[in-house]
């Protein structure tokens, strides 16, 4: 009795702590009753998208984007926010995260919308739509169908992104393609493409870490046959944010948002010409 007493302590103490730590963020009846409005923004590192500037702070296309909606919300409803950036290492973490929290909460981690995603999770409108690179070392034969793949991969073995849509695409190609197919899991694009470079391995990643990949020198080559275009990215929310249909007013501004010169101009301020005409197009 004693230890079964214990064990229901310490799971309710477990329950109150993960609950305490929840990440939360005023909500939008909370700042229209005169409430300060703070809202958190939790962001994973992706080169262009979201990192530490050279002054500590973050910057990037995702991070600018939340800033504008900032400046929007004070001058078209006179509603003082302030942003809270939390820097979040695991992707799989932050996905949690945002997804656990309530009210005024948002991530910025590149999230492909999808369908089972929107059951756990409210969506901003698209921000980017990006296609999925399939790459694996410069010296290796291009493949043009998937049915190639054991041929011409042997001796390499698949990558995926865990807990990522890139994983699940490796899995759905030895499902179809190649059952016994060799598959380690990673926790970071720049894990993936140096592996990818040293020709040890294969793998699916956004189209625009491979145009950094190859302004970096990296030795990876593309398969263009085995791409995967056309998903979207959007800013990430709990489903209890009342804060979504402004988000939403604020996309569609002034013409829309991606839409805009400025958007444009962040684009490439941020990740390029390549990036931004493949992104555009």
């Amino acid at each position: 009795m004693i230890r079964l007493l214990t064990l229901v302590l310490m799971a309710l103490c477990w329950a109150l702590t993960s609950l305490a730590a929840a990440d939360s963020g005023t909500t939008l009846d909370q700042a229209r009753a005169g409430e300060s409005a703070e809202l958190k923004v939790l962001w994973v590192a992706s080169e262009g998208w979201a990192q530490a500037g050279p002054d500590g702070q973050p910057e990037g296309l995702t991070i600018a984007i939340m800033q504008r909606f900032a400046e929007w919300l004070n001058a078209q409803h006179e509603l003082d926010v302030t942003l809270e950036f939390v820097e979040e290492a695991d992707w799989r973490r932050f996905y949690g995260r945002v997804r656990d929290a309530s009210g005024g909460v948002f991530g910025l981690g590149n999230v492909t919308i999808t369908a089972a995603r929107r059951e756990e999770l409210a969506f901003s409108p698209p921000y980017a739509t990006n296609v999925a690179v399939f790459i694996s070392g410069a010296a290796d034969p291009e493949v043009h169908e998937p049915a190639a793949l054991p041929q011409l991969m042997l001796g390499r073995r698949g990558l995926g992104f865990a807990g990522t849509l890139h994983e699940a695409r490796l899995r759905d190609l030895a499902e179809r393609h190649w059952p016994d197919m060799p598959l380690d899991l990673a926790d970071s694009n720049d894990e993936i493409l140096a592996a990818v470079a040293a020709s040890t391995h294969f793998a699916y990643v956004d189209g625009y870490n491979y145009f950094r990949a190859r302004a970096q020198g990296l030795a990876v080559r593309r398969h263009p046959a085995l791409d995967d275009p056309g998903e979207q990215f959007g800013i990430i929310m709990p489903l209890d944010n009342d804060w979504q249909d402004l988000l939403v007013d604020f996309f569609a501004s002034e013409g829309g948002l991606v839409n805009s010169d400025w958007y444009r101009d962040q684009l490439v301020k941020y990740l390029g010409h390549g990036v931004a005409t493949m992104m555009t197009r």
